[in-house]
């Protein structure tokens, strides 16, 4: 997802979003344990869409803290 498309989002839709992102990134661990994951590198961008989401989250809070 875009940076520009995370910007229009609530702070509720962030942590839906984080919600779902982790149960994927759960499942994708299980098939790379059991040996089944097909595409490595969607554990990755998995990952790394969580840390922007979190991002997103900490700018949304500190910008309601300050106004």
């Amino acid at each position: 997802m875009k940076n520009a498309e995370m910007k229009k989002k609530s702070v509720q839709e962030l942590k839906e979003m984080l919600l779902s992102l982790q149960e994927e990134c759960f499942n994708l661990r299980v098939q790379k344990a059991m040996g089944q994951l097909q595409n490595s590198s969607r554990l990755r961008s998995v990952k790394k869409n969580i840390a922007r989401v979190h991002t997103f989250l900490a700018e949304k809070r500190s910008s309601e803290e300050k106004g």
